[in-house]
């Protein structure tokens, strides 16, 4: 394989596809493709990424509708196939509902839109998407959400924690774990988990938002860097 083609899926409501293609674009040996959510084509799609945003204007609950557009069969089946894909702020929220991570989210602790940069550690860096970081490496990533307060049972946060599926932590700068830096109120400080074969990750924080130090900081540069050399072997 020379290149990866990168299949960014596109829904009503939709605001960061542009950016996620715009940083996935910039990384050498990559194509992308929008994937428009009536579709059942992924175009051929190595790496599926599903984008931030307010599908379908956050009616009835974030991500609620989406699961149902006909291109989220084909994302639901490319992932258990084993396939990569990775869902970002809304995307995340995508995800959950149609049952490809456990877990829910709701409105954030104090009920306020959550916009600016946030300390992020990273859990685990045996993923496709985190191997090029170092284990409890802090990063700054932004946020843009006003539901991004992750929930689970404890059952479900003693499966997730027993199989390594937490893989970023909001943390101060140091990366500690405190409540203070923890400003949705996710459970666990989880800001993004991974399935358990670990080929679909979901995150709050915007890494395409992170790509170059323009933007005020490069740390999402090496999850995009890191999903491509592993699609390329």
């Amino acid at each position: 394989m020379d290149t990866v083609t990168i299949g960014i899926v596109v829904f009503p409501g939709s605001n960061c596809d542009h950016d996620t293609e715009f940083a996935a674009a910039s990384f050498s040996k990559t194509t992308t493709r929008m994937l428009w959510h009536k579709e059942h084509d992924l175009q051929g799609s190595d790496v599926v990424i599903l984008p931030g945003g307010f599908s379908y204007g956050d009616y009835l609950r974030a991500g609620s509708i989406a699961k149902f557009s006909p291109i989220m069969q084909e994302v639901v089946t490319f992932a258990r196939k084993g396939r990569p894909v990775l869902g970002i702020c809304n995307g995340f929220q995508v995800l959950l509902e149609c049952g490809l991570l456990e877990g829910a989210l709701s409105r954030n602790r104090d009920k306020k839109f959550i916009c600016r940069h946030m300390h992020v550690k990273v859990e685990n860096n045996r993923t496709m998407f985190t191997s090029l970081y170092n284990e409890n490496e802090v990063l700054s990533l932004p946020v843009a959400h006003g539901e991004g307060n992750y929930y689970a049972p404890e059952k479900t946060i003693d499966s997730l924690e027993e199989h390594e599926q937490v893989v970023f932590r909001y943390s101060d700068a140091e990366g500690h774990v405190t409540e203070e830096a923890n400003l949705n109120g996710s459970v666990s400080a989880i800001a993004g988990i991974s399935n358990r074969e670990k080929n679909v990750l979901g995150l709050m924080p915007h890494p395409e938002r992170a790509s170059e130090t323009l933007l005020g900081s490069s740390d999402g540069s090496k999850m995009f860097e890191g999903l491509i050399e592993h699609v390329l072997g």
